[in-house]
């Protein structure tokens, strides 16, 4: 389905929780009801009228299009060679991060040694390789969903372990709100993947506290990272120990 018809789509449903009929809403905008019925039946609307019919209705143009992109089948990972793309070119990399951070590009180039021109040809690559949608004004919206994943043991997470993992811990984790734990147990494969699908829950509540937080100011949100890992695993010292 296509982002106009999405919107179509999302707008109808608005109505209906209004309780605004065709026949209403072609009150509201002066036509007649069988008018309302070939716009909503076609594929498109223009923009005009789509704010026409927002502002007769009390509806929220942006929440529309909010939800109509939001509804937009996104992908739950990158493939291999998005990944090694990524990795080939560490500030693509960091354009990226912050991209699923929601950063806009003014924040990018005032944080970051990056060009304004250097900053858009990044964004420009992230669009080709179809991690963002690149808009007008140099504003864009993610084409990944909010169960956004890197691969498991892909190009990016061997990046990461690389990278990032000693530098990660090398912290105290003693501010307000960090945490680190290291928890071992002894479970039966049904309980580990009990814990696994709880992981996962803690990252789709980690993801819609980044997405509702969006709306604060810059200054009163601060970058956090939670680093998972689940396995099984025995610390290659304390192996040495066991009996043959």
């Amino acid at each position: 389905m296509s982002s106009p018809e999405l919107v179509l789509d999302v707008l109808r449903a608005e109505l209906r929780a209004a309780s605004i009929t065709y026949k209403e809403l072609a009150t509201r905008i002066g036509v007649s009801e069988s008018s309302v019925k070939r716009l909503f039946g076609q594929k498109d609307m223009a923009l005009s009228r789509l704010a026409q019919i927002c502002q007769v209705t009390g509806i929220a143009l942006e929440d529309v299009l909010r939800r109509a992109a939001d509804a937009r089948p996104q992908a739950d990972a990158l493939t291999l060679p998005q990944e090694t793309s990524l990795v080939a070119n560490p500030r693509l990399l960091l354009v990226a991060i912050c991209c699923l951070g929601y950063w806009t590009l003014e924040q990018v180039i005032e944080t970051y040694r990056l060009t304004e021109p250097e900053c858009i040809t990044l964004l420009a690559e992230l669009d080709r390789l179809g991690l963002i949608e690149l808009k007008p004004l140099n504003r864009y919206s993610l084409r990944v969903s909010n169960a956004f994943r890197w691969l498991p043991d892909g190009p990016v997470q061997r990046y990461f372990r690389s990278h990032i993992v000693e530098d990660y811990f090398a912290g105290g984790f003693d501010r307000p709100g960090e945490a680190l734990m290291c928890l071992p147990a002894r479970l039966s494969a049904a309980s580990a993947q009990e814990v696994g699908q709880k992981i996962g829950q803690l990252a789709g509540e980690l993801a819609r506290l980044h997405r509702n937080d969006r709306r604060l100011p810059v200054d009163e949100r601060e970058g956090y990272t939670l680093l998972l890992g689940f396995r099984s695993w025995e610390l290659a010292a304390f192996t040495a120990l066991r009996r043959e």
